[in-house]
């Protein structure tokens, strides 16, 4: 089954770009885009919106048509594997298969100062109607909050004894989140420790194959609700015996 954007028709092939020059916004730079986008191999460009953002940059939004497809059939996405479970199951799930309360430790590593994607996850009011983990009668959460670095992040999951780490990942410009994340797999190997702990990462450019590439049992992207997260780390546990 082979599928291509839809604009104003099925499989017209239209799209939508935007994209910053560092040019001025002139007549000569919204020609500039206008190559720009042909030379990618897109058709029927037309620059709609041309926008000036100061001295020597510009800001366009491009309209044009592809004429590539892809086979939707054939595509495979690593997905996280989990039978999801609603906040009252979960703890009943915890409380008959775990035995005992489990401990989670959250944190935004490194440089990222932007919590709310933790604290969506983490805090007792939750998100879109769902209690946090901090809610669970069956989870004893921890939020560490922002900039806290790997080295101390590891150090308060030994403290604590914990049983899953949660990271949260939103700056990643120049992709400044793989070393950080990295690290962390590398701190926790260090100290005999990965193989007993649950580590999930999340984020708004987290995939759960990215998670899986980089050391970690999960991914979640944007949107993900704390029960998705609490389901995956109890049957994890479960699943591994911890």
């Amino acid at each position: 089954m082979e599928i291509r954007p839809y604009g104003d028709t099925l499989n017209d092939g239209a799209v939508q770009l935007s994209f910053t020059l560092p040019v001025s916004a002139t007549p000569e730079a919204q020609e500039a885009a206008k190559q720009l986008v042909a030379a990618m191999g897109f058709q029927g460009v037309s620059v709609v919106s041309m926008s000036d953002l100061g001295k020597g940059f510009s800001f366009f939004v491009v309209y044009a048509r592809t004429p590539a497809a892809i086979d939707f059939s054939a595509i495979s996405v690593p997905k996280v594997s989990a039978t999801q479970m609603s906040f009252y199951e979960i703890n009943d799930y915890i409380k008959e298969k775990i035995g005992r309360k489990i401990v989670v430790v959250g944190a935004c590593t490194g440089t990222d100062a932007h919590t709310v994607g933790l604290d969506a996850i983490m805090n007792m009011k939750g998100y879109a109607g769902e209690y946090g983990l901090e809610r669970y009668p069956q989870i004893e959460a921890y939020n560490l909050g922002s900039q806290v670095p790997n080295e101390t992040l590891v150090a308060k999951a030994i403290e604590l004894d914990a049983d899953c780490i949660l990271v949260s990942q939103v700056v990643t410009q120049k992709d400044v989140h793989i070393p950080n994340l990295t690290q962390l797999v590398e701190y926790l190997e260090a100290e005999g420790l990965r193989d007993r702990i649950v580590l999930v990462v999340g984020g708004p450019r987290i995939s759960h194959e990215l998670a899986i590439e980089l050391g970690y049992d999960a991914g979640f992207g944007p949107g993900t609700l704390p029960p998705q997260v609490a389901t995956f780390i109890s049957q994890e546990m479960f699943k591994r015996g911890l």
